[in-house]
């Protein structure tokens, strides 16, 4: 179960600093690509940035867990959770810039 919790505290967590920033329009509501493509419609941002390279990794990178999550925990699976916080790392990084 620790898994789960954990993969499911990283996407909020990814959520979460996503949307301190102010949106014009909508927040982030989940890391589906329709979700995304949703954000970045209504908010105008470049579907290029870095910003959004960053969200749709770590949104693939969670999809591989949670598909990962009913086998024993491997040590692929244990760098993919790393890798994600390191792309929640670096979002935080680009939203100060902003």
């Amino acid at each position: 179960m620790n898994e789960f919790s954990n993969r499911i505290e990283s996407q909020r967590h990814v959520l979460q600093l996503v949307n301190q920033s102010k949106w014009g329009k909508e927040e982030l509501f989940g890391l589906s690509s329709k979700a995304i493509e949703r954000w970045i419609s209504v908010n105008l941002i470049d579907p290029e940035s870095r910003l959004v390279r960053l969200v749709k990794e770590s949104a693939a990178k969670l999809f591989f867990l949670a598909n990962k999550s009913q086998e024993q925990i491997t040590d692929e699976y244990i760098a993919m959770s790393n890798e994600v916080a390191s792309i929640a790392k670096a979002i935080e990084m680009e939203l100060a810039k902003s």
